[in-house]
């Protein structure tokens, strides 16, 4: 790469922001271009903002060098151009995309009027600034909302709108809470932690209605027949990547923009990053990967040695924040133990903690914390290594020794 090469970035997320101070700390630029009137912010905190624990300014992103607003509406390969809704035309040498990924809005009757797009006043997707900012100009003490969706971003939302003094329900599908990261005891603890904030949540629970009059939200059906009155409703289903443009400009996609350890996709002009990326057959969608996405392509970009991207062991770490202590929570690797595998766990019931490493073959291959996380960054060295466990000292000082979080 040369100093007259053009790189052009589209999305100034997590992902394409860091990519470009990257690069521009290794003496190269890019020009960002990034659709979001908010200066580039840290996605991750939003749930902070939605509960007044943050003013939007602290998770904004330091300021790119070189941002330019505009919707990026196709891409000339050909040509090496990308198109943008103004009329407008950016040459680029080396194209990457960083364009995230979207809300998965759940197929709810009403959720859209007759041929419409627009969601009903009070039902808010949970992904951008605006979406959060718009959440919280509608919150008013005692304020009746329905969060749809009990992962992390559900439980999230729940946890910071009551925090707000809004009346919450959590309606969440599966049969427990986060249950792609927790285990059973670590799920029956955030429900209390939830239940505790006075949020009413219910597990097993489809919504599949969403009743409006006049434009405005006034209940959502459940399943079962059950209608609960609301004035907010916050979808956090999900997110799915944003592929469009690569699909239309008509590279490899499947879930995700494919890419190799070189982060390149199937035209060698053009790179991808972060949410929309899927690599050896994952799909990520978490900030980890995103950032050691961006620090490996900076260091491909400007021919660093060694640089490249081979995946990505990422650990999942919420603070709950209420109006007590905070309600900490780690989880990374496999928490489901197969046969034959040695699983440890620590319980305190009065202090609401938690703690289960699992190890096969003396490796650990998972762990789930919650309450008191001062093993954790012992546990994520020890998981991240892959190598065979000390054999000098017993498995619980895995869970009892404070190596540093």
């Amino acid at each position: 790469m040369t100093s007259d090469t053009r790189v052009v970035v589209i999305g100034a997320g997590l992902a394409g922001e860091r990519l470009a101070r990257r690069l521009t700390e290794l003496g190269a630029s890019a020009l960002l271009v990034g659709e979001e009137e908010h200066r580039p912010y840290n996605r991750v905190l939003l749930a902070e903002v939605l509960a007044g624990r943050y003013d939007p300014e602290v998770i904004a992103l330091p300021a790119p060098a070189r941002l330019v607003r505009a919707r990026v509406t196709g891409i000339d390969r050909a040509a090496r151009l990308v198109r943008c809704a103004d009329g407008s035309a950016i040459a680029y040498d080396t194209l990457v995309l960083a364009t995230g990924s979207n809300p998965v809005l759940p197929p709810l009757r009403g959720l859209f009027g007759a041929g419409g797009h627009e969601l009903p006043e009070g039902v808010h997707a949970f992904r951008t600034m605006d979406d959060c900012l718009g959440l919280a100009k509608a919150l008013r003490p005692g304020v009746r909302a329905v969060v749809v969706g009990g992962g992390l971003l559900g439980v999230s939302a729940a946890r910071a709108l009551a925090v707000r003094g809004a009346q919450v329900v959590l309606a969440q599908q599966a049969e427990r809470l986060m249950e792609r990261q927790l285990d059973p005891n670590a799920s029956r603890l955030v429900l209390r932690h939830l239940t505790d904030l006075g949020v009413e949540v219910h597990t097993e629970c489809r919504v599949r209605d969403v009743r409006s009059a006049g434009g405005a939200v006034r209940s959502v059906e459940l399943a079962d027949g059950y209608a609960l009155d609301t004035d907010l409703v916050v979808l956090a289903c999900g997110v799915r990547p944003r592929v469009g443009l690569a699909a239309d400009a008509g590279l490899a996609v499947h879930r995700g923009i494919l890419v190799d350890d070189e982060l390149r996709t199937s035209d060698p002009h053009i790179r991808a990053v972060g949410d929309c990326v899927q690599h050896a057959g994952t799909v990520y969608g978490l900030a980890a990967p995103a950032l050691e996405q961006a620090d490996a392509l900076a260091g491909l970009l400007t021919g660093r040695p060694g640089s490249k991207y081979t995946g990505t062991r990422s650990l999942t770490r919420l603070t709950l924040a209420g109006d007590g202590s905070p309600f900490d929570l780690a989880a990374f690797g496999e928490t489901k133990p197969r046969p034959g595998d040695d699983v440890v766990q620590l319980a305190d019931a009065t202090r609401g903690t938690y703690r289960k490493v699992v190890v096969r073959d003396d490796r650990l291959v998972g762990g789930v914390l919650v309450g008191e996380l001062g093993t954790v960054g012992a546990l994520a060295r020890a998981w991240e290594g892959a190598e065979p466990l000390p054999d000098d000292g017993p498995l619980l000082h895995l869970l009892t020794n404070d190596g540093g979080s």
